[in-house]
């Protein structure tokens, strides 16, 4: 018996040390490195799809089937990403297929970007955010708009996208080629279109609000909005294949994913004018470098934390319990819990980026088939752990619902 026994001591405590070895290895995490440390980007985006997360993976596969998903997907926990993919054809047109380095544009995922653009020019002394619109362009035509309204969409004005749109067929103008964010201003000034309701009166989500806060940035800074969002934020983050492409500057936009819209293949979308103006839209960037962009926030890297903090605040009525916008960010909240998050939605590109501040998981999906896909994300959020960021899943007390 105790032949037998000290044998069976010593492979199990060699089982323990593997297994202690094993799970050390798995454990790893990348660390935050400071706001002034260097920021290896490598290591970051080190992902081996042998290591694929299979739930996720599971999960990924169930929702091209089932809901037609068609996009790149990035997961990450802890510093770490766990899962990645590209799933699907990038212009259906020619049969091309997405690859993980495919470019997409944002839409609205761009106001993080602004927003982040406009709090560093705060943090510079160069504006404060109760400056009055009229203090930049003086024939603004509207009364009491801040920047601190804009960033929270509080302004009350009309949406420049439907008055652009109307005006230009109105007007049999050329369609093709894009306006610039000193003209589209310019044309408000002229024009004057009617509000829709006086500033800070209540929130109302519009593409005006961060269009003129683009044309801000670069009435500031003498630069245009694109080379100042690459000097400022793309290039500290090391995001290398993010840029702002804008139709007032280029014939083509420059990149191979091609937008489709209402859930078919055959709706392809062409840019055309409104494609123009930039800050509301016109960043194109990929999954992996918006984790990037996630690990720069971070860090410091990009602004103070003090800055974040103030920019992740609730600054409208909560709805559902849960649900606010702060500077350029939607927000979630639950007992202990705080996602940061931004969706989009334009010319047949419809995206959802996550940021669990608490437990530090990111989700990246990006999509170029503007369907349903990405309300049905719940079997997702459970196998990250991510809270069920949707509006529907609560009721008036904040509880989950059973839908």
């Amino acid at each position: 018996m105790r032949l037998l026994f000290k044998p069976l001591l010593l492979s199990a405590y060699f089982l323990f040390i593997l297994s202690s070895c094993s799970s050390k290895q798995n454990d790893k995490t990348v660390k935050l490195p400071g706001p002034d440390a260097p920021f290896d980007a490598n290591a970051f985006l080190a992902y081996n799809p042998k290591n694929a997360d299979k739930k996720i993976d599971e999960v990924m596969q169930q929702l091209h089937k089932t809901r037609g998903f068609n996009g790149n997907v990035l997961v990450a926990k802890h510093g770490k990403i766990i899962y990645e993919k590209a799933i699907g054809w990038a212009d259906y047109l020619h049969r091309d297929s997405l690859k993980i380095s495919s470019k997409f544009e944002l839409a609205s995922v761009t106001k993080t970007i602004t927003s982040t653009a406009i709090l560093m020019l705060m943090e510079q002394g160069k504006l404060k955010l109760d400056d009055d619109v009229k203090k930049y362009f003086p024939d603004f035509p509207y009364d009491g708009v801040t920047i601190r309204l804009l960033l929270t969409h509080r302004s009350g004005m009309m949406n420049y996208v439907y008055f652009t749109d109307d005006l230009y067929r109105s007007q049999h103008l050329n369609q093709k080629k894009g306006i610039t964010n000193a003209e589209e201003m310019a044309l408000i000034a002229q024009y004057k279109p009617r509000p829709f309701n006086k500033p800070n009166a209540r929130f109302l989500y519009n593409n005006s609000n961060f269009m003129v806060l683009g044309s801000i940035i670069e009435k500031i800074t003498g630069q245009s909005y694109a080379d100042f969002v690459q000097a400022h934020i793309f290039k500290p983050a090391k995001m290398l294949n993010t840029a702002v492409y804008s139709k007032a500057v280029y014939d083509k936009i420059p990149v191979d994913v091609v937008g489709h819209d209402r859930g078919q293949w055959r709706y392809s979308v062409v840019q055309n004018f409104l494609d123009g103006p930039v800050g509301d839209k016109g960043v194109y960037s990929t999954v992996g470098d918006l984790w990037l962009y996630d690990r720069a926030l971070r860090s410091g890297r990009l602004l103070k934390q003090a800055t974040m903090d103030s920019a992740y605040v609730p600054r409208n009525p909560m709805i559902h319990g849960h649900f606010s916008y702060g500077y350029g960010w939607r927000i979630f909240e639950a007992p202990g819990k705080q996602v940061i998050y931004h969706t989009g939605w334009w010319h047949g590109f419809r995206h959802i980026y996550l940021r669990d501040i608490k437990d530090d998981i990111t989700i990246v999906l990006l999509t170029n088939l503007s369907n349903g896909s990405l309300l049905k994300l719940d079997d997702l959020f459970k196998v990250t752990g991510m809270p069920l960021v949707r509006k529907s899943a609560y009721n008036g007390n904040g509880d989950t619902s059973d839908d």
